[in-house]
Protein backbone atom coordinates (compact mmCIF):
# COMPACT_ATOMS: atom_id res chain seq x y z
CA UNK A 1 0.00 0.00 0.00
CA UNK A 2 1.55 3.47 -1.12
CA UNK A 3 1.35 6.44 2.03
CA UNK A 4 2.30 10.02 1.15
CA UNK A 5 5.36 10.69 3.03
CA UNK A 6 4.39 14.38 4.81
CA UNK A 7 6.48 17.12 6.48
CA UNK A 8 6.57 19.01 9.68
CA UNK A 9 3.98 21.20 8.62
CA UNK A 10 1.88 18.13 7.17
CA UNK A 11 2.28 19.16 3.48
CA UNK A 12 3.00 16.13 0.91
CA UNK A 13 6.45 15.57 0.35
CA UNK A 14 5.99 14.26 -3.21
CA UNK A 15 7.59 11.01 -1.67
CA UNK A 16 5.49 8.29 -1.28
CA UNK A 17 6.94 5.10 0.49
CA UNK A 18 5.04 1.38 0.09
CA UNK A 19 4.42 -0.92 2.95
CA UNK A 20 4.16 -4.09 2.49
CA UNK A 21 0.80 -5.74 2.16
CA UNK A 22 1.91 -8.76 3.91
CA UNK A 23 2.00 -6.68 6.78
CA UNK A 24 -0.22 -3.89 6.71
CA UNK A 25 -2.75 -5.64 4.24
CA UNK A 26 -3.88 -8.58 6.31
CA UNK A 27 -7.45 -9.53 7.39
CA UNK A 28 -7.14 -8.50 11.03
CA UNK A 29 -6.98 -11.53 13.66
CA UNK A 30 -9.19 -10.02 16.49
CA UNK A 31 -8.50 -13.32 18.55
CA UNK A 32 -4.99 -13.08 18.52
CA UNK A 33 -4.90 -9.23 19.45
CA UNK A 34 -6.92 -10.10 22.56
CA UNK A 35 -4.60 -12.79 23.74
CA UNK A 36 -1.53 -10.35 22.75
CA UNK A 37 -3.24 -7.46 24.54
CA UNK A 38 -4.23 -9.76 27.72
CA UNK A 39 -0.70 -11.00 28.16
CA UNK A 40 0.72 -7.75 27.99
CA UNK A 41 -1.54 -6.58 30.44
CA UNK A 42 -0.64 -9.61 32.73
CA UNK A 43 3.22 -8.55 32.37
CA UNK A 44 2.53 -5.93 34.13
CA UNK A 45 1.29 -7.36 37.24
CA UNK A 46 3.27 -7.34 39.89
CA UNK A 47 1.70 -10.28 41.90
CA UNK A 48 2.95 -9.28 44.98
CA UNK A 49 -0.09 -9.50 47.25
CA UNK A 50 0.12 -11.07 50.40
CA UNK A 51 -1.62 -11.86 53.59
CA UNK A 52 -0.72 -14.16 56.87
CA UNK A 53 -1.65 -17.14 57.13
CA UNK A 54 -2.57 -18.65 60.51
CA UNK A 55 0.78 -19.74 61.16
CA UNK A 56 2.47 -16.35 60.51
CA UNK A 57 0.41 -13.49 62.62
CA UNK A 58 1.20 -13.00 66.21
CA UNK A 59 -0.14 -14.25 69.08
CA UNK A 60 0.11 -17.53 71.49
CA UNK A 61 0.01 -20.94 70.58
CA UNK A 62 -2.07 -22.37 73.71
CA UNK A 63 -5.43 -23.47 73.55
CA UNK A 64 -7.90 -20.74 75.20
CA UNK A 65 -9.72 -23.29 76.95
CA UNK A 66 -10.70 -27.29 77.16
CA UNK A 67 -12.02 -28.87 74.79
CA UNK A 68 -15.13 -29.93 76.77
CA UNK A 69 -16.91 -28.64 79.92
CA UNK A 70 -17.15 -25.13 79.13
CA UNK A 71 -20.74 -24.66 77.20
CA UNK A 72 -19.01 -23.10 74.24
CA UNK A 73 -17.78 -23.88 71.08
CA UNK A 74 -14.32 -25.95 71.20
CA UNK A 75 -11.61 -23.45 70.26
CA UNK A 76 -7.62 -23.55 69.20
CA UNK A 77 -5.03 -20.49 69.99
CA UNK A 78 -6.28 -16.84 69.17
CA UNK A 79 -4.71 -16.91 65.75
CA UNK A 80 -7.62 -19.10 64.63
CA UNK A 81 -9.05 -16.92 61.41
CA UNK A 82 -12.41 -16.51 63.15
CA UNK A 83 -11.19 -14.14 65.68
CA UNK A 84 -9.50 -10.61 65.25
CA UNK A 85 -6.49 -10.16 64.13
CA UNK A 86 -6.11 -14.07 63.27
CA UNK A 87 -4.46 -15.29 59.92
CA UNK A 88 -6.31 -15.06 56.84
CA UNK A 89 -8.04 -18.32 55.32
CA UNK A 90 -7.06 -19.04 51.19
CA UNK A 91 -5.64 -15.21 50.98
CA UNK A 92 -3.86 -14.57 48.60
CA UNK A 93 0.29 -15.29 47.59
CA UNK A 94 3.34 -13.88 45.30
CA UNK A 95 2.78 -15.23 41.72
CA UNK A 96 3.33 -14.38 38.30
CA UNK A 97 0.60 -13.46 36.08
CA UNK A 98 2.69 -14.14 33.06
CA UNK A 99 0.74 -15.69 30.06
CA UNK A 100 2.95 -17.80 27.40
CA UNK A 101 2.13 -16.89 23.50
CA UNK A 102 3.78 -18.52 21.01
CA UNK A 103 6.21 -16.51 18.61
CA UNK A 104 4.04 -17.34 15.65
CA UNK A 105 0.84 -15.89 17.66
CA UNK A 106 2.42 -12.66 18.80
CA UNK A 107 4.12 -12.14 15.49
CA UNK A 108 0.39 -12.68 13.67
CA UNK A 109 -1.36 -10.02 16.49
CA UNK A 110 1.13 -7.46 15.74
CA UNK A 111 0.77 -7.53 12.16
CA UNK A 112 -3.09 -7.79 12.48
CA UNK A 113 -2.94 -4.77 15.20
CA UNK A 114 -1.32 -3.02 11.99
CA UNK A 115 -3.49 -4.01 9.35
CA UNK A 116 -6.36 -2.67 11.76
CA UNK A 117 -4.65 0.38 11.82
CA UNK A 118 -3.80 0.44 7.94
CA UNK A 119 -7.97 -0.04 7.56
CA UNK A 120 -8.58 2.98 9.84
CA UNK A 121 -6.66 5.10 7.57
CA UNK A 122 -4.91 5.71 10.97
CA UNK A 123 -1.29 5.59 9.90
CA UNK A 124 0.61 8.44 9.15
CA UNK A 125 4.13 8.63 7.72
CA UNK A 126 6.23 12.01 8.70
CA UNK A 127 9.59 12.80 7.31
CA UNK A 128 12.21 12.41 10.07
CA UNK A 129 11.48 14.52 13.28
CA UNK A 130 14.99 16.42 13.84
CA UNK A 131 14.49 18.74 16.62
CA UNK A 132 17.87 20.64 17.73
CA UNK A 133 16.77 20.48 21.92
CA UNK A 134 12.96 19.70 23.81
CA UNK A 135 10.90 21.28 22.67
CA UNK A 136 6.97 20.22 23.51
CA UNK A 137 4.97 23.15 22.05
CA UNK A 138 7.42 22.77 18.75
CA UNK A 139 6.35 18.83 19.19
CA UNK A 140 2.60 20.00 19.81
CA UNK A 141 2.27 22.06 17.19
CA UNK A 142 3.93 19.45 14.32
CA UNK A 143 1.20 16.93 15.57
CA UNK A 144 -1.83 19.62 14.95
CA UNK A 145 -0.01 19.80 11.30
CA UNK A 146 -1.04 16.44 10.90
CA UNK A 147 -4.57 17.29 11.99
CA UNK A 148 -3.93 15.01 15.51
CA UNK A 149 -6.04 16.46 18.12
CA UNK A 150 -3.53 15.74 20.96
CA UNK A 151 -6.51 16.34 23.23
CA UNK A 152 -8.52 13.97 22.64
CA UNK A 153 -6.90 11.28 20.96
CA UNK A 154 -3.83 8.83 21.78
CA UNK A 155 -1.11 8.94 19.60
CA UNK A 156 2.03 6.91 19.12
CA UNK A 157 5.28 8.22 17.58
CA UNK A 158 7.24 5.01 16.24
CA UNK A 159 11.11 6.17 15.77
CA UNK A 160 13.88 3.63 14.05
CA UNK A 161 16.43 4.20 16.95
CA UNK A 162 15.98 6.69 20.32
CA UNK A 163 15.68 10.06 20.05
CA UNK A 164 16.69 12.09 23.35
CA UNK A 165 14.44 14.95 21.98
CA UNK A 166 11.82 13.72 20.91
CA UNK A 167 11.60 11.60 24.14
CA UNK A 168 11.92 14.83 25.92
CA UNK A 169 9.21 17.08 24.35
CA UNK A 170 6.59 14.30 24.27
CA UNK A 171 6.77 13.11 27.86
CA UNK A 172 5.05 16.13 29.16
CA UNK A 173 2.16 15.10 26.81
CA UNK A 174 0.05 12.38 28.11
CA UNK A 175 -1.56 11.46 25.53
CA UNK A 176 1.15 10.96 23.50
CA UNK A 177 3.80 8.48 23.50
CA UNK A 178 6.57 6.99 21.45
CA UNK A 179 8.90 4.11 20.96
CA UNK A 180 11.69 2.61 18.69
CA UNK A 181 10.75 -0.08 15.87
CA UNK A 182 12.11 -2.90 17.67
CA UNK A 183 9.90 -2.35 20.87
CA UNK A 184 6.91 -1.70 19.28
CA UNK A 185 4.01 -4.05 20.91
CA UNK A 186 0.08 -4.65 19.90
CA UNK A 187 -1.12 -3.43 22.99
CA UNK A 188 0.79 0.04 22.17
CA UNK A 189 -0.46 -0.19 18.85
CA UNK A 190 -3.85 -0.47 19.78
CA UNK A 191 -4.22 1.26 22.45
CA UNK A 192 -3.59 4.64 19.79
CA UNK A 193 -6.06 6.22 17.68
CA UNK A 194 -3.21 7.53 15.59
CA UNK A 195 -0.22 5.26 14.66
CA UNK A 196 3.07 8.02 12.92
CA UNK A 197 5.55 6.37 11.73
CA UNK A 198 8.92 8.62 10.38
CA UNK A 199 10.06 7.82 7.25
CA UNK A 200 13.43 5.78 8.47
CA UNK A 201 11.14 3.80 10.48
CA UNK A 202 8.93 2.82 7.78
CA UNK A 203 11.49 2.12 4.92
CA UNK A 204 12.48 -0.07 7.91
CA UNK A 205 9.17 -1.97 7.65
CA UNK A 206 9.25 -1.93 3.38
CA UNK A 207 13.12 -3.23 3.59
CA UNK A 208 12.99 -6.10 6.08
CA UNK A 209 9.98 -7.53 7.08
CA UNK A 210 10.87 -9.39 9.96
CA UNK A 211 10.62 -6.12 12.13
CA UNK A 212 7.41 -7.86 13.08
CA UNK A 213 8.86 -10.01 15.21
CA UNK A 214 9.98 -9.30 19.02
Amino acid sequence: MQIDILNIEGKKTGRTIELPEEIFGVEPNNHVIYLAVKQYLAAQRQGTHKVKTRAEVKGASRKLHKQKGTGGSRKGNIRNPLYKGGGTIFGPKPHTYDIKLNRKVKDLAKISALSAKAKENAIIIVEDLKLDAPKTKQFKSILANLNINVEGKKTLVVLPEYNDNVYLSLRNMPTVDSTVLSDVNTYEIMNSNFLVLTESAAKIFSEDETVVEA
